[in-house]
């Protein structure tokens, strides 16, 4: 089915435009239950030069592409996803907004205007779709511990240990050739679709149609997130297009993200690679591909090789200026010297770090928070989902697989 859609991959690359910089990989179907913490909007120019993005700015608490409504989740897992995702709901093609959309993209592209027509009005508006993506109405307290339970747990260790064992050959020549650690990949896809079990049963065209046009108008981003989604239906009908693959019968999330990695469409164009040589990229079905995108993402997006992600760090209450620290957010800022100058302990390792430091807090509801000193590759992880809770859980995911591999406890 999805043959043909992944053997243009490289020449799309070269089609994208400036208005479709990749975004992170954001909407993951696995980690959709779960909260996320603060986050940060990088600047397009930092993508487009594919460095350690510069500016920044807080981004409200609603997780990107995760279910933060808790009456959606609930819904979501008791309907389950599979019957949730074969929901119907009104033809675009009786909605002129995206007819005219579609005309005007359509000969901006070069595409065929009835061609797009014809495919996005065959798509359908999600109710569900426009509920998950909203924030919840009573917000929940963070709890570090509850969302390590989520994936830090026997049957993801076990299949992630499954997963690097087949794949030992590519997960070592991509750690060889973009600097990531095997380790890292094998966490990242084992959050995201433990392994490609999750990869979500939603028709990507009615996904993204339904955020393009019809978003959710009482978030508190509307207008930026309804942007965006246009420009990822963009990405898709083009991708679509181009590989002579029918739009309606490709699937993922419930926001649009494919595949493996669930990589969306824009990021897919830029940084997914054809890692195993067949001569065409497969996110879907090619764990090669999957393993050789995630590692070219990391390093596209400052993935330092031999740097670690963190560092313990100890505070004292009273000695130490936690506003000062916290200001930053997750974004690398002071050197070691001035992170210990501050009243955060760091050890010999910590101390001797060549980079800047970022001091990471990690709420535990009602209990004490958790913290770290988090490095560039720990902001790496966080450009992947723009959150700190997400990025330690693959850290962990990692270890505790390698661990798994070893034979260690």
């Amino acid at each position: 089915m999805t043959r043909p859609f992944l053997s243009a991959l490289n020449a799309l690359s070269a089609l994208t435009t400036a208005a479709s910089l990749a975004w992170p990989l954001l909407y993951s179907t696995s980690a959709q239950a779960a909260d996320n913490d603060k986050r940060q909007t990088t600047a397009h120019a930092a993508h487009k030069s594919h460095g350690t993005p510069t500016a920044k700015r807080k981004a409200p608490s609603q997780a990107k592409g995760q279910a933060t409504n808790p009456s959606a989740r609930k819904q979501l897992r008791k309907a389950g996803g599979k019957s949730i995702a074969s929901a119907s709901g009104p033809l675009f093609r009786d909605d002129p907004q995206a007819m005219e959309w579609a005309e005007t993209t359509a000969l901006r592209l070069g595409l065929d205007a009835r061609w797009m027509q014809h495919q996005l009005g065959q798509a359908q508006r999600l109710a569900v779709v426009e509920k998950l993506v909203l924030p919840p109405a009573s917000p929940v307290a963070k709890n570090w511990a509850a969302y390590r339970e989520r994936f830090i747990e026997p049957r993801r260790i076990q299949a992630g240990a499954r997963f690097w064992q087949t794949h030992r050959t590519a997960l070592g020549r991509a750690e060889r050739e973009f600097g990531v650690p095997a380790s890292i990949i094998v966490g990242i896809i084992g959050v995201e679709t433990l392994y490609g079990q999750n990869t979500g049963n939603f028709r990507i065209i009615d996904a993204l149609g339904t955020l393009a046009f019809h978003f959710p108008q009482s978030h508190p981003r509307a207008t930026e997130r309804q942007t965006f989604f246009r420009t990822e239906l963009e990405q898709f009908l083009l991708l679509t297009s181009r590989s002579g693959t029918d739009p309606l019968t490709v699937r993922g999330s419930y926001a649009g993200a494919m595949g493996l990695p669930q990589f969306m469409p824009s990021s897919w164009a830029r940084f997914a690679v054809d890692f195993d040589g067949d001569g065409r990229i497969d996110l879907f079905a090619s764990p090669t591909d999957a393993i050789g995108s995630v590692a070219n993402y990391f390093k596209s997006f400052g993935w330092r090789a031999g740097l670690p992600t963190h560092y313990p760090v100890q505070l004292t209450p009273g000695q130490t200026d936690m506003d000062s620290l916290l200001a930053p957010d997750i974004l690398p800022s002071f050197t070691p010297a001035n992170f210990a100058a501050k009243g955060a302990a760091l050890d010999s390792s910590a101390l001797a770090h060549p980079g800047p430091l970022a001091l990471i807090e990690l709420r535990n509801g009602l209990e004490p928070p958790s913290y770290v000193a988090g490095t560039e590759n720990f902001y790496a992880i966080t450009r992947y989902n723009w959150s700190s809770y997400y990025a330690m859980a693959v850290i962990e995911l990692a270890e505790a697989v390698a661990r798994e591999i070893k034979g260690t406890p």
